[in-house]
């Protein structure tokens, strides 16, 4: 129960009522005084008859005026106010202690963090903002307000870390906490002042957690390091270009040009003045190519698979020396880059066809990385999928929605043949057109892709029954779509009505 007592502010007042609370063995939670008189008592609730007998006895007491019960205590109705302000902010916000643990995070936070507050509570803030020293800057004598750019989840972040400070009557304020609030932006919209060159398209931005994801970030960031070229193969959209950028930022080079040359559009007749320059004729002056304007940094030829054997044979000559003319010129040119390249096509089989010169294989093919397909790496596919939402939803200016639990299963089944740049294409079509904060299975628009589960690392966990029940569900799962009735998937399949009910049921597929 909670008691406000009205009375005049005298000295012993506190003291009579606590010795009141003392002799009835009446535990005291919580008290506050208010500077206008009043004060408030938090303890246990008590029978009826006791509790009318201490309004008496406190109504007694020389100079109290009224005496009732309350909900809450100011300090409680303050803290649920302040926490339901908290719940409607869409960015996360954090409060963090003397000690740099999480006292508090609202559910924005959490939602990005993918736990509870409960899980956050007591959470060193050095472990999820490894960027930013909160002990070196709780050191200072005056900590002021700070704001910096990072990265979380694969989202660009500013963070405002602002100092609490107290102060009573005429003495200096002393600090008492730290309140952290991140504000999601674009890496476009940054301010002049706290962009980071280095920290655009970082491995920060790359977001995964299965084995064959981690595995490859770790090798990436070895290779990053080294000045040899570079070759990133992979299926279409599963992001190569993504990855040969945060190479980029992780080198020595990082804050030199990153240029992209995509040999795919590039015709046969420009493409050679393109990367390497022409010289002056005429009234047109001379040009540089992509390789002279890249110098110093790194020249990512996107694609390499599809360039002409006559550039091939230009490009070897490069890879050789790193020499170059300009197109109309004798006067041989050195500059220093590194070359990163990328193909979905298999180059050795290209080779094997008089496609591709070997010589140039070779020469690309110092260090080399595959990007495995989304089929490959499912429990990559939520994780991602909470990164486009968040995007997307900054993005449009909607309030993020939140995935069910059937699409959830289901995005993880299916195929993904465009892999993570269809899935990101799905998503923002999706977000543009639902009605609700609820996404949902009907409102993502796919194509039937049967082979949707792929015998991987990963559907390979646990016992054979385990696997097999796995592998089923999936098939099941992306076969309902097109034969969405019992006797229609019966029939595909061959089997009895009765089996087909019965797994669906057991699997909780065509549950609404």
């Amino acid at each position: 129960m909670r008691l406000k007592v009205s009375c005049e502010d005298r000295l012993g007042m506190t003291r009579e009522l606590l010795d009141i609370l003392t002799r009835r063995s009446i535990d005291l939670r919580g008290i506050e005084i208010d500077q206008t008189g009043i004060i408030y008592l938090n303890c246990p609730e008590i029978e009826f008859d006791e509790f009318r007998q201490l309004m008496s006895e406190i109504r007694l007491i020389q100079g109290v005026t009224d005496v009732r019960k309350i909900q809450f205590l100011p300090a409680e109705r303050e803290h649920r106010e302040l926490r339901a302000l908290l719940e409607t902010l869409s960015d996360p916000v954090f409060s963090l202690n003397l000690s740099g643990t999480i006292d508090m995070a609202n559910m924005a936070a959490s939602r990005l963090l993918g736990s509870d507050e409960k899980e956050l509570m007591g959470q060193s803030a050095s472990a999820i903002f490894p960027d930013f020293s909160f002990n070196q800057w709780l050191e200072k004598d005056n900590a002021e307000k700070v704001c910096t750019q990072i990265v979380m989840s694969g989202l660009d972040f500013l963070m405002e870390v602002t100092p609490v400070y107290v102060s009573e009557g005429k003495d200096e304020p002393v600090l008492v906490s730290v309140v952290v609030q991140l504000k999601q932006v674009s890496m476009n919209h940054l301010p002049t002042t706290l962009y980071r060159t280095p920290g655009e398209h970082g491995f920060d931005h790359l977001v995964g957690h299965s084995t064959r994801f981690r595995n490859l970030i770790n090798q990436a960031k070895k290779f990053a390091l080294l000045d040899a070229p570079l070759l990133i193969q992979g299926e279409t959209g599963t992001g190569k270009e993504m990855l040969a950028r945060a190479c980029h930022q992780r080198s020595h080079r990082a804050h030199e040009p990153f240029m992209l040359v995509n040999c795919l559009s590039m015709p046969d007749d420009a493409a050679e003045t393109e990367l390497f320059g022409c010289a002056a004729s005429g009234d047109r002056e001379a040009k540089k190519g992509i390789f002279e304007l890249g110098a110093g940094g790194t020249v990512f030829l996107y694609e390499v698979g599809e360039m002409s054997v006559h550039l091939q044979v230009k490009l070897l000559r490069f890879m050789q020396d790193g020499k170059f003319r300009r197109v109309g010129e004798e006067e041989e040119l050195s500059v220093d880059v590194r070359v990163i390249c990328s193909t979905q096509k298999n180059l050795s089989e290209l080779v094997s066809s008089g496609k591709f010169r070997e010589d140039l294989y070779y020469r690309l093919n110092v260090l080399m990385l595959t990007v495995p397909p989304l089929r490959e790496r499912p429990s990559d596919i939520i994780p991602l999928t909470e990164l486009f939402l968040n995007q997307f939803a900054a993005e449009l200016g909607q309030d993020r929605p939140i995935l069910s639990n059937q699409l959830a299963d289901y995005i993880s089944q299916y195929a993904w043949p465009g892999n993570v740049r269809q899935l990101r294409n799905v998503l923002f079509r999706a977000m543009t057109q639902m009605d609700s904060g609820v996404l949902r299975e009907e409102d993502i628009q796919l194509p039937t892709v049967e082979n949707a589960n792929f015998v991987t690392e990963e559907t390979l966990d646990g016992s054979l029954d385990e696997i097999m029940k796995r592998y089923e569900s999936g098939i099941l799962s992306n076969l309902y779509r097109s034969y969405p009735s019992t006797r229609k998937l019966a029939k595909r399949l061959n089997v009895s009505h009765t089996a087909v009910a019965n797994k669906l049921r057991e699997y909780g597929i065509g549950k609404k």
